[in-house]
């Protein structure tokens, strides 16, 4: 996603699409005050011309792989109109650590431009982590692999609960849940689906299987489908007689469409929300049913909106 596709920043009124999660870490910033050509704050909200070469990154930053070819898109649309968007940084170590905003960074220094307007924001390392992660997952700049690491560390690190972490992120808990499983799988197939090679629902269908490598090289090679990714992992485990309970739930047992079953969970996957499919009799073109979307409190209700409105996230 290009972060510069605006000609104007907006000002005096809280950003579109940011939601209620971040918004509510980060603090509305009423107004953006003319880039300062020092570093001096006029104010904590104020935004500030630094140095590219006093900011570094966060080394927990929760997103790892940058597309290439999508960093010099963002590098050539800043070099064409500048920085549309500031970045947040906060104190650290005599000069500025980015808070959110790496991918900015990163196309600044590709064009070998010398200063960056920064919002400064006085925040410690679990709000530092926090907000990092919401920014990255509301823009959907996280790959799977990722996401799931970040909410691993910030349960294991700052002890937050799934519950807590889907309030923060506009989640639910079974969403975060089932990404945090992803990380069973054996690294290379982590690798995978954080090159884009295989799919969320590839990956989900491969966790726990006997030569979970293996399989994942067949899916990649032949391009098999998530349907047919399952149905591959089936008889892998009816060979190895070693279906878990856990593993043999995972199959439609209430009579529902396989199909419509696993419509359902790649939609889950994609909104972090319970989904659920009633289809009615007919598979003809005259055939109806309702989508039922479930959120639990205002922040997925918010972002289900933003996804609805096609604003920007």
């Amino acid at each position: 996603m290009n972060e510069e596709n605006n000609d104007k920043p907006k000002v005096a009124k809280r950003p579109h699409g940011l939601g209620r999660g971040l918004s509510a870490l980060l603090g509305d910033v009423q107004r953006e005050e003319p880039i300062a050509p020092s570093a001096a704050p006029a104010s904590a909200k104020a935004v500030q011309s630094i140095e590219v070469a006093l900011i570094q990154p966060h080394p927990e930053q929760p997103r790892r792989h940058f597309d290439d070819a999508a960093l010099q898109e963002l590098a050539d649309s800043i070099a064409k109109r500048g920085v549309i968007q500031p970045i947040i940084v906060r104190a650290h170590g005599g000069g500025f650590q980015i808070v959110a905003g790496e991918r900015r960074w990163r196309a600044a220094q590709r064009i070998q431009l010398h200063r960056i307007p920064a919002i400064v924001r006085d925040f410690d390392e679990q709000e530092t982590l926090e907000i990092a992660l919401v920014e990255n997952i509301q823009r959907e700049d996280l790959n799977p692999i990722e996401e799931a690491e970040a909410y691993r560390k910030l349960i294991g690190q700052f002890h937050h609960s799934q519950e807590a972490l889907g309030r923060i992120v506009g989640k639910s808990r079974s969403h975060i849940a089932n990404l945090m499983r992803l990380l069973e799988l054996p690294p290379p197939v982590q690798q995978a689906v954080m090159e884009s090679r295989l799919s969320m629902g590839h990956a989900r269908a491969l966790i726990g299987v006997p030569d979970c490598e293996t399989l994942a090289q067949q899916v990649e090679q032949k391009g098999l489908s998530v349907r047919d990714t399952e149905q591959l992992v089936r008889r892998a485990r009816n060979r190895g007689g070693d279906a878990s309970p856990r593993q043999r739930a995972a199959v439609p047992s209430n009579g529902k469409d396989a199909d419509i079953a696993a419509l359902e969970q790649h939609l889950a996957d994609i909104l972090g929300l319970k989904v659920e499919i009633s289809h009615g009799p007919g598979a003809g073109a005259g055939a109806g049913g309702t989508l039922s979307l479930n959120y639990s409190n205002l922040d997925q209700l918010d972002m289900l909106c933003q996804r609805l409105s096609g604003e920007r996230i």
